[in-house]
């Protein structure tokens, strides 16, 4: 981090705990997980517990619709840095999340083509100014992808990809204080499909889990996968901790996919789009079974309007969030965003002009607000 960077990372730093020592220091220090007071939490630089409040789905281009005109030139001239630090940033402190998970957004969504928007670069993140996770896009077996066919673990060209994928984004990222950990797919579909991607069938018969060999076989190729990719990161970042898959919790999911991660990654994160007690019991199930913290990585309770698009239910929103910090293992909570409500998603906390919804945002802010407090005290015994 020059010192441009740092000088302007300071006011984020002290609102979440991060020490300038700590930044400065011969030993810097960075976001780990452990266990306080009969649960886990992720631990700041600094050294504070911390429960990841996190907001998903971070994209401009709603902004740049055509009936919006020339908002995007004449609010923020043509500026991501401007935009994330005089909107995106503000807004985030002021609703009460204290980091920012996948930023990634769907725009567009259908049995042929389904894609995301890009991932923040290094420096969007420094100007977004917030503790922060990255996915790493090593392979493109995510439940929704519709044009990729599967990789091969065993070749060696899915070796030489992976170190590409971590020389380009986690050596540049590896001395972050900000970061707290690098996600791999939304949603693997190990042995599952939906319809978008059926042609090219999952990723390993699940049929085959009916027998002993079958098990073995899936086990090693897992173990193949996630061997590679933590080598790959660990080669170019020490330091930052690995979140792995977001595994879709509403779909199967081999145990022995799970068994073949747990000594490369650090914490098991999952998708559940379910009711907030469902979501507690699941997560709750995992961490029983693993000893594994556990990640809420994306989640949303909403309303469908009228009109076709969907709000967020803040009430939904807080019981999730109050039922997830009685859960012990649980570390973090990541709403489904987006920041801004595209005509794909439909779902947004502002509009595509930028128009917030209030009453989602009041019942956000003040779950979140309290969920604060809880680490405050936490930290203070």
């Amino acid at each position: 981090m020059n010192r441009r960077d740092f000088l302007s990372f300071l006011p984020a730093a002290a609102a979440f705990g991060v020490s300038a020592y700590a930044l400065a220091g011969d030993q810097p220090q960075f976001f780990r997980v452990a266990q306080r007071q009969g649960r886990w939490w992720f631990v700041t630089p600094h050294g504070d517990a911390f429960f990841s409040l996190a907001l998903n789905h971070i994209d401009p281009s709603p902004l740049r619709y055509a009936s919006n005109g020339d908002l995007w030139q004449r609010k923020y001239s043509n500026s991501m840095e401007r935009w994330l630090r005089e909107s995106v940033a503000p807004d985030l402190r002021d609703w009460g999340f204290n980091s920012v998970g996948w930023t990634q957004e769907v725009v567009t969504r259908g049995l042929t083509n389904h894609r995301h928007s890009r991932a923040f670069t290094f420096e969007e993140y420094q100007w977004l100014g917030l503790p922060y996770c990255h996915q790493l896009p090593f392979a493109d077996f995510h439940q929704w992808d519709a044009e990729v066919r599967h990789a091969d673990f065993q070749a060696p060209e899915w070796s030489e990809w992976c170190d590409y994928v971590a020389r380009e984004h986690c050596a540049r990222m590896r001395d972050d204080p900000q970061l707290i950990g690098y996600f791999y797919i939304d949603c693997p579909t190990w042995i599952h499909t939906r319809p978008e991607n059926e042609w090219k069938g999952p990723l390993f018969d699940p049929e085959k889990l009916e027998t002993e060999a079958g098990r073995r076989e899936i086990h090693a190729l897992a173990t193949a996968y996630y061997r590679t990719t933590h080598d790959a990161i660990r080669r170019y970042d020490k330091n930052h901790l690995i979140l792995g898959d977001r595994y879709e919790a509403g779909r199967p999911i081999a145990d022995e996919v799970i068994e073949a991660a747990m000594p490369y990654v650090d914490v098991l994160s999952f998708q559940h789009f379910s009711t907030p007690e469902k979501v507690a019991e699941n997560l709750r199930d995992w961490y029983r079974k693993t000893g594994k913290p556990v990640l809420l990585a994306d989640h949303a309770v909403s309303v469908k309007q009228p009109d076709g698009s969907l709000r967020h239910s803040g009430l939904g929103y807080a019981e999730t969030l109050q039922r997830l910090r009685e859960v012990d293992g649980c570390v973090g909570y990541h709403l489904c965003g987006a920041y801004l409500r595209n005509e794909c998603r439909k779902r947004g906390i502002r509009d595509e002009a930028e128009n917030p919804d209030e009453a989602a945002v009041a019942a956000i802010r003040e779950a979140n607000l309290a969920a604060a407090e809880w680490m405050r005290r936490m930290n203070s015994e």
